[in-house]
Order: C-alpha cells, then sequence, then structure tokens
C-alpha cells in the first residue's frame, strides 16, 4: 500500500513510495489550440494547396529509405522502422511500392497535383498490384485499380 511521500523542491509532483521503490511522474499540462470561431483569421484563410494524398507521401518515404539504405545511414529495414517508431512488417509493406513498374510510381508521386477526388487510391489496395512480377501485367492491374 503507497504511503504519502513529500518532496522538497518539486512543485506538481505525483509520488508514490512502495516498499523502497519510489517513483515519481510529472504530469506536462497543454493548452488547447484557439476554436476557428475564437479566430477568425485562422477560419477565412484558405489553404494555398490541398493536401498531398497519404499514398503518395508513402511512395516518396519508401524511395527516401531505400536512398538512405544504399548510402549506408542505415543498415536494414529495423533501422527505418525504429528510427520511424512503426514496426518492421510496416516498413516491409511500404517498402514493397518499390517492387511497382517505373511507371506506377511516377502516377502515384503525381497524385499530388491532381483533384482529390482521383487520388482514393490506398497502400492496402496496391498490395496485390505489387505482388505480380511482370511489369506489363501490374500495368493492367493498375489501370483496372484506378477505375
Amino acid at each position: 500500500m503507497p504511503s504519502n511521500v513529500t518532496i522538497r523542491g518539486v512543485p506538481d509532483a505525483n509520488v508514490v513510495a512502495v516498499g523502497s521503490v519510489q517513483v515519481e511522474t510529472m504530469l506536462p499540462l497543454r493548452k488547447r489550440p484557439a476554436e476557428s470561431a475564437e479566430r477568425p483569421e485562422m477560419a477565412s484563410k484558405p489553404r494555398s494547396r490541398p493536401p498531398v494524398p497519404r499514398i503518395t507521401r508513402l511512395m516518396a518515404l519508401a524511395i527516401k529509405s531505400q536512398e538512405m539504405i544504399e548510402r549506408g545511414e542505415v543498415g536494414n529495414y529495423a533501422d527505418v522502422a525504429r528510427l520511424g517508431h512503426v514496426t518492421p512488417a510496416r516498413v516491409t509493406q511500404i517498402m514493397n511500392l518499390l517492387l511497382l513498374a517505373p511507371s506506377i510510381q511516377e502516377s502515384i508521386l503525381q497524385f499530388g497535383t491532381l483533384p482529390a477526388t482521383q487520388s482514393v487510391l490506398s497502400e492496402r489496395n496496391l498490395r496485390p498490384v505489387t505482388l505480380i512480377a511482370d511489369w506489363g501485367q501490374q500495368r493492367l492491374a493498375w489501370e483496372r485499380l484506378k477505375r
């Protein structure tokens, strides 16, 4: 059962002592951002560009990660996973986008310049296409997927 412990010089600390072990926690308080109704200048300001689609960001991440591996900045996918705070399995899924035909990769990277309705493809939808070894067959599957 925890006993009451007082720490001198540490304001707002929650301290619990159990046996000979002492655990101290400090919880920072963050202010909420003001609502757009309270800040009309934020509500009236239009966005300069539409957001980049997620699949485009993932394709760019795969290319960047591969370049880092080739330059020796990271050793392997496990190192990339640690840097990105994701699992190695997720890194493998993202890096499999590099198995797509170069023309498909280029199309994905250009999604950022297309209207949002044309860029609703996800990485999950592309996984079966990455399993096709023949780039010609990949392109056919890609065209079916885009429709």
